[in-house]
């Protein structure tokens, strides 16, 4: 007989998680010393499930997002532990967002192709059940990177 833990590694390789849709607010260009919103599409923060079986046994792997680290482009990290908020339209932009934001001190013109790399990389933890069992199995990443644009805002002040 198959054990139940030797299907729930079947499930876990049989998974097929979201693909990551990355999504910054406001859109285009960023300004420094203002919060950028960090998102990601609804889609690539749910859960999914397979199932591995042999007859008389079945074993269900679920994967639910837990964490999400962003690597900003320019050295610095951001840990969210949902998919973010997106930005809309008419929301003051001095805020940052409720729930994931970061906010760059200098511009990406000295970067390469002017340009920082934002990349997020999501934790998937992955548990079992099934034959009256159940437990964890080594967890899943998902990533996804966008280059963004950061500019500095200049102020002109005249007498």
């Amino acid at each position: 007989m198959v054990s139940p833990a030797v299907l729930a590694r079947q499930a876990r390789a049989r998974l097929v998680l979201p693909e990551v849709v990355v999504q910054l607010n406001p859109a285009g260009k960023q300004l420094t010393n203002l919060p950028t919103w960090l998102a990601m599409d609804p889609s690539s923060w749910a859960a999914k499930s397979a199932t591995a079986s042999v007859p008389g046994v079945s074993v269900t792997a679920t994967a639910r997002p837990v964490q999400a680290s962003w690597a900003m482009g320019n050295g610095a990290t951001k840990v969210c532990t949902g998919p973010g908020t997106p930005w809309t339209s008419g929301t003051d932009p001095a805020l940052p967002s409720p729930d994931c934001s970061y906010t760059y001190t200098r511009s990406s013109a000295s970067a390469p192709g002017g340009v920082f790399t934002v990349t997020v990389t999501v934790a998937w933890e992955v548990t079992w059940a099934g034959a009256g069992e159940s437990g964890t199995v080594p967890g899943l990443t998902t990533t996804a990177g966008v280059p963004v644009t950061v500019q500095e805002s200049q102020a002109v002040v005249t007498n």
